[in-house]
């Protein structure tokens, strides 16, 4: 299905990049500005892991926490997410983007590297597009 309105597509993939960027590597900025993802959701939004086929369900704050405790402490270091790949469809008021991705960093002081597949539901309200909630699973 493909996006009728041009503004929606350009407002989702914005959404999509903000989420992506959210965390910044600590060198970059004096304090991390993980809090900053709510302001890309609802307020019941989810963000779902799913690396081990047994889900981790997080809250928005659930969420936030442990990453802005990684950042403050140096736990994880020259963090990098980026979209590879994308498919957004939207139907009227709500859409859903399927999103392969790569990220990389230092955790713990150990390298890694990977891809994976995000599974990303929004909602359109009042004339503006948020994140409902976000499925992720590294490849193993």
């Amino acid at each position: 299905m493909k996006i009728k309105n041009e503004q929606d597509q350009l407002k989702i993939d914005e959404l999509t990049n903000q989420f992506f960027r959210f965390i910044i590597p600590i060198k970059a900025v004096k304090k991390p500005h993980v809090q900053d993802i709510k302001k890309l959701f609802i307020k019941q939004g989810m963000i779902i892991s799913n690396n081990s086929g047994e889900p981790i369900v997080y809250n928005l704050q659930e969420f936030i926490e442990p990453r802005k405790k990684m950042l403050t402490e140096g736990t994880l270091t020259n963090f990098s997410e980026y979209e590879i790949s994308h498919k957004t469809e939207v139907f009227d008021h709500i859409a859903q983007r399927f999103s392969s991705y790569e990220k990389s960093g230092i955790l713990n002081g150990i390298p890694f590297k990977t891809e994976g597949m995000k599974s990303i539901q929004f909602i359109k309200s009042d004339n503006q597009w948020k994140m409902v909630s976000v499925t992720w699973c590294d490849k193993e």
